[in-house]
């Protein structure tokens, strides 16, 4: 606590630089890390749904999500396919 306080009281904080704006809280960057760690969230919430109120096994709901991340990437790849069709590169 003291060393903190004589942090503030000697202005030691002004030789410190400021964190860019690449770093900062609210960058596209740490936007997306949130992001990333929120779905990280959502899936072991959903994991948990499923091993203990389910009963499913845990092989079994890594073996859902496995077939849930190929079907969202058949789903976005073909996407991708139609709106490249109408681009003439």
């Amino acid at each position: 606590k003291a060393a903190f306080i004589n942090f503030i009281s000697d202005e030691e904080w002004k030789s410190i630089e400021p964190v860019s704006s690449w770093f900062g809280p609210s960058s596209f960057l740490m936007s997306s890390m949130s992001a990333l760690f929120k779905l990280s969230m959502w899936i072991r919430h959903g994991h948990g749904y499923l091993t203990e109120n389910l009963g499913i096994p845990v092989w079994g709901s890594y073996a859902l999500f496995g077939l849930a991340t190929l079907f969202l990437g058949m789903v976005l790849g073909l996407v991708s396919e139609i709106l490249g069709a109408d681009c003439d590169f």
